[in-house]
């Protein structure tokens, strides 16, 4: 694959920045030309960027149009997830193998604060709880530091494997990643019970039960097959 030249980069660099912070509409087809404009590079690294995007999984290339964001259908969330069980399970596979050993104790250090922190997002006077979230009174922000804090859950588990493939494939598979976060996260109760299900994995982890916490990672990554979540 081509080395990116700086222009394409930043061109592509502004569009996923865009679209994994929500400021891009879903439902708009945008203009290259304008896209270009905006950030003032010349229409051909922009042209770049996009394709690179459209390959990463991030947008739909409509031709002589412009572009659209890719939306999440039950084949993507289900291939999706199906890459997560095979990579994060192997990883819990790793990590349990190895508790013991200093590297194993620091990620479990990591786990615990990352999980504090989860705790204190969730249950925050504006927090996305399910008392909140029925009634309306949650903030976006609140919950997009959840959102964050369970991201960083998951990636410390890939990247105590040290495998490159597997965070190549996960920066391919991030967008529909956040996407069917998001949508599961949205269900009145589910903040609550990832946050649970998180605690459940760390501690089996801890106390040396690999299979369980497998099992469990397993079934928090398919939870989102389970719920009528998907948006066309």
């Amino acid at each position: 694959m081509a080395k990116k030249s700086p222009l394409q980069t930043q061109a592509y660099d502004y569009l996923k920045e865009m679209i994994l912070n929500e400021k891009l509409d879903p439902d708009i087809l945008y203009s290259e030309t304008k896209m270009a404009a905006d950030i003032g590079v010349s229409r051909t690294p922009m042209r770049e960027a996009i394709q690179c995007l459209s390959q990463d999984g991030y947008i739909i290339v409509v031709p002589s149009k412009g572009f659209m964001l890719r939306k999440l259908s039950e084949d993507d969330m289900r291939e999706c997830i199906q890459i997560r069980c095979a990579i994060e399970g192997f990883s819990v596979y790793k990590l349990a193998e190895e508790i013991s050993s200093k590297k194993a104790q620091k990620l479990l250090n990591t786990m615990e604060k990352l999980l504090d922190k989860q705790k204190k997002a969730l249950y925050s006077t504006d927090g996305p709880s399910k008392e909140n979230m029925i009634n309306n009174n949650y903030s976006k922000d609140a919950l997009n530091k959840f959102m964050d804090y369970d991201h960083q859950f998951h990636f410390a588990l890939i990247d105590y494997a040290e495998n490159g493939e597997f965070h190549k494939i996960f920066q391919r598979s991030m967008y529909m990643i956040q996407l069917t976060t998001r949508e599961a996260l949205s269900v009145p109760g589910r903040t609550e019970e990832t946050f649970e299900e998180h605690l459940k994995i760390y501690e089996y982890l801890k106390n040396g039960d690999g299979d369980l916490a497998y099992k469990i990672m397993i079934k928090h990554l398919m939870a989102p097959l389970s719920m009528d979540i998907t948006r066309y």
